[in-house]
Order: C-alpha cells, then structure tokens, then sequence
C-alpha cells in the first residue's frame, strides 16, 4: 500500500522562492547604495575640474600687447605678435637653437602666441609681459634669476634654460576664443 497522505508539490514559485528573491534583491541594492559614495569619492572635485579648461578670448589683446593668464593654476603667456615680431621669429636659422624648434610649429595663428611662463631653468617666471619690463637681447621674454632670454617665439635664445618655453595643448574655438 503506498503512502498517499503527501500532497503533490504545487507547480510554479512557493513562498520560499519569493523571500529567497526579495532577499536578493535587498541585498543587492543595500550593497549598491554602499558602493556608490566610494566610487563617487574617487572623482575629482569641482575645484579641480574648474581647472581642467581654460576658455579666453583673444579679441581684445592689442597687437603688440602680451598679457598673462592662469590657466591650469599655471602662468601662460599670451602674445598678439606684430608682423615685424612673426617676421623676426620665422627669420631665425634653426639650426643655431639649442632647442631647434620652427615658429611654425609653435602656433596655431602666427598672430597669436601661447606659451608657458614657466622659465625652463629653475622655474621663474620671465619678465616681458608688460610693457616696461626687459625683454632681453630677442624681444621675446627674459628671466632675471639666471638671465635666460627667450625671442618673440619663446624659444631659448641665451642663458642656462635647456628648453624653450612649452606650448600648452589649446585650440582656437573661433577665431578669437581658445580653449586649453
């Protein structure tokens, strides 16, 4: 005689299956909610990504005129070169730099030159930018520290810096608005 007191199990989830799920379920989002704050604590702040770009219009630096602006909390020298200056830099023979770099390569506008006005040497930052400041033998930059002379290219014409002033990645917007 079989036993036929057991009832045939019912078809589809029980109750266990449904706390086994909700279960689950909490747990994962608990888990969620805990991760998040650590993996948005590895983003940078909004300090630091207001530094990230630099946006400037060069509209109204007049010609012959060099001004400076922060840009990625660093000094960059930013010149409206007149025609004799771009004539100047793009004369000079190469190969006579220690750091053998042409004008052309160095800006995007021959018009408009954006260097760094970090002095390669030690640091410094070159004296040039206002009107009254030497502007050493090259009519570019000149840092008094050690008397490194830049030209109006801002390569190392003279003195102990090894490298020209750097260029920052930048590109021009319009025809006047970089962004950096």
């Amino acid at each position: 005689m079989a036993n036929t007191a057991h009832a045939a199990e019912p078809a589809g989830e029980t109750r266990r299956d449904f706390l086994l799920h909700s279960t689950v379920a909490v747990g994962a989002v608990g888990t969620a909610m805990m991760i998040w704050p650590l993996i948005s604590s590895m983003n940078p702040a909004a300090d630091t990504l207001s530094l990230s770009t630099t946006e400037f219009s060069v509209a109204g630096i007049a010609e012959g005129s060099r001004i400076i602006v922060v840009w990625r909390g660093s000094p960059v020298f930013v010149a409206h070169r007149t025609a004799a200056e771009i004539d100047a830099a793009r004369k000079v023979n190469v190969s006579e730099l220690r750091d053998q770099e042409k004008d052309e390569i160095r800006v995007q506008k021959p018009e408009f030159l954006i260097v760094s006005g970090v002095c390669t040497h030690l640091g410094c930052i070159p004296l040039g930018t206002k009107g009254t400041d030497p502007k050493g033998d090259f009519g570019g930059w000149f840092c008094p520290c050690h008397g490194s002379q830049y030209d109006t290219s801002g390569r190392i014409r003279l003195g102990p810096a090894p490298k020209n002033l750097a260029v920052p990645p930048y590109k021009f917007t319009g025809d006047t608005v970089l962004i950096g």
